[in-house]
């Protein structure tokens, strides 16, 4: 077994997969306390969003916007770069889009395109703002993104609840958009929003694994100051990345506009939200375009299957919550890296107990 091989392929899928599998064996022990099967209660969960039509429709279509949050995380955690602003951004890119939605009527391919032209502008122009400061001023990307978050939410809910609210509507709602702008359902659970996040994958693939920038991108996140000195212009770069992440979130907030919520609310992203569920996705997908398409498929799967919990089991669907916290918790252990691994070191402090035992023999 090579060593390329094992850091490529078998730690990444190890800290992966051990941290899925304990999250689900601590899930397994509270559902046994609640007084419930935690087989027959898993069981319901996979049978239910993967292996019937419906549910595996209804899965991918919930795994649409989480795709592209994941992937809009993963290619600047990549390089180092910590956007935590895409729940802002993808709010703000859903909010533009839908009043474009309501507020004009045209042929309906026009009208899609243009909303979701819409999203991927405003998501980028809301990412250029810690993108320039971070370029020009050396200001804390995270911090920045992290608080505009909550600009987003006010600013949104502002709009929502003055300029564009729907007096009709009995919570504070923007007005629905014309059909014109909504995408249509292929059977009861699924659009054609599913395909564009598959060829925004695509494109992310490519971009990561065989463009110049995608090799920039692993290289100023391994060592930013060595990219400095071999001449390449970082900051330039890091506008490029932001930029290429801020028009993904906003795509996702568009498309899930479109294709499931057609108005803005003050919950249309849910709770956590659909870019924080990103962050955990690209987190568990090791910030590998591959990965973050498997763990968003597995993350909506998780979420379809809990409706069907109270149905079959008595067990609460908020368990998924609580798997989701369990599982944020092992993600940030990371138990072997390319330089040992957890054996490894248990091994060398062994090694270490022994030879203090022979010193105080002697």
């Amino acid at each position: 077994m090579t060593k390329n091989f094992k850091e490529r392929f078998l730690i990444p899928a190890f800290n992966t997969l051990l941290p899925v599998i304990s999250a689900l064996f601590l899930g397994g022990i509270i559902i046994f306390a609640i007084g419930d099967n935690p087989f027959k209660t898993y069981g319901v969960m996979i049978s239910k969003s993967l292996f019937t039509v419906d549910g595996i429709l209804k899965t991918l279509h919930f795994a649409s916007p989480l795709i592209l949050t994941g992937l809009a995380i993963a290619i600047t955690f990549k390089a180092n770069v910590f956007n935590m602003g895409v729940e802002g951004q993808m709010l703000l890119g859903a909010f533009f889009s839908g009043v474009f939605g309501f507020s004009f009527d045209l042929p309906p391919l026009l009208h899609i395109s243009l909303c979701l032209i819409v999203g991927v502008i405003t998501g980028i122009l809301f990412a250029l703002i810690p993108a320039f400061l971070k370029a020009f001023f050396k200001v804390n990307e995270m911090v920045v993104t992290l608080m505009l978050n909550y600009a987003a939410v006010e600013i949104t809910r502002y709009l929502a609840q003055g300029v564009f609210r729907n007096p009709a509507s009995g919570d504070v709602a923007t007005y629905t958009i014309n059909s014109s702008a909504m995408f249509n359902k292929v059977g009861k659970n699924i659009t054609a929003f599913f395909l564009i996040s598959i060829l925004v994958f695509i494109f992310i693939y490519i971009l990561m694994k065989k463009s110049k920038l995608g090799y920039e991108i692993t290289a100023i996140g391994k060592n930013e100051e060595f990219a400095k000195a071999s001449g390449m212009r970082v900051y330039r770069k890091i506008i490029y990345i932001m930029m290429i992440s801020g028009g993904i979130s906003g795509l996702a907030g568009a498309g899930w506009m479109m294709s499931e919520k057609y108005r803005y609310t003050t919950s249309f992203s849910g709770n956590p939200g659909i870019g924080w569920d990103g962050m955990l996705i690209a987190l568990l997908g090791a910030h590998n375009p591959v990965g973050v398409l498997i763990a968003a498929i597995f993350y909506a799967a998780l979420k379809t299957g809990s409706d069907y919990i109270n149905l079959y089991t008595n067990v609460p669907k908020d368990i998924v919550g609580v798997i989701q916290g369990i599982l944020i918790l092992f993600l940030s252990i990371k138990f072997i890296n390319d330089k040992t691994d957890f054996l490894g070191r248990m091994r060398q402090r062994l090694k270490s107990i022994r030879g203090s035992k022979g010193a105080t023999r002697i």
